[in-house]
């Protein structure tokens, strides 16, 4: 069986999709990038052995961050650390997401509601298990930006992963209760205030 890479895949089917779906300027500039990495589309260079006896043809790459063939070792590189940084203690994934009615106001201000979308995933993590009621600790948590979903839409989210145990205000390490980290209805209901809150405030200081 031929063996298919990612690259294969886009360069088959990508252009076809495109055509046809809306897409944000960042898809289509990763989606050129994966699909012309280490081809002749970025021109190349070539090795040769001082006595000319060997000489080999190589295409440059494009050195983007979601370009498989470019970035796979530092990814590695960088699970490799994280995994050091691991407590010995449990882990759980937390996906934090705005309502696609936002994404106008998500294109025209990446940067600052990027910073207000960490913000309040932020606050709320650390207000709610720093609540007795549920943790009574600061827990600790790393946190990565996604913009897009699996079909290739607009789609600004944040997965974080965050420990299930902490240290207490008395200098306590303490894990959940319950086996689970936090009831869903609660950590949408919190984060919903303070991601409006946030939004809302600005928009008051302009007025």
């Amino acid at each position: 069986m031929a063996h298919v890479t990612l690259q294969d895949i886009f360069q088959a089917a990508f252009p076809a999709y495109e055509r046809s779906h809306p897409l944000p300027w960042q898809v289509r500039r990763a989606a050129g990038a994966i699909m012309s990495c280490r081809t002749a589309v970025l021109g190349g260079h070539v090795q040769s052995c001082p006595d000319s006896y060997v000489s080999r043809i190589w295409y440059n790459s494009c050195k983007h961050r979601c370009c498989p063939q470019c970035s796979f070792l530092q990814i590695e590189r960088w699970l490799a650390k994280q995994q050091v940084r691991l407590l010995d203690c449990d882990h759980y994934h937390v996906i934090f997401t705005i309502p696609h009615d936002l994404n106008p106001l998500w294109l025209d201000n990446m940067a600052p509601m990027t910073s207000l979308l960490f913000t309040a995933m932020r606050d709320t993590l650390l207000e709610l298990l720093g609540d007795p009621t549920y943790l009574g600790a600061r827990p600790r948590l790393i946190a990565a930006l996604h913009t897009w979903g699996q079909t290739l839409v607009l789609h600004p989210h944040v997965h974080c992963l965050v420990t299930g145990a902490g240290r207490s205000p008395a200098d306590q390490w303490v894990g959940v209760r319950n086996g689970y980290l936090l009831p869903a209805g609660v950590v949408m209901a919190v984060f919903r205030d303070k991601l409006i809150a946030s939004l809302d405030a600005p928009l008051r200081v302009g007025y």
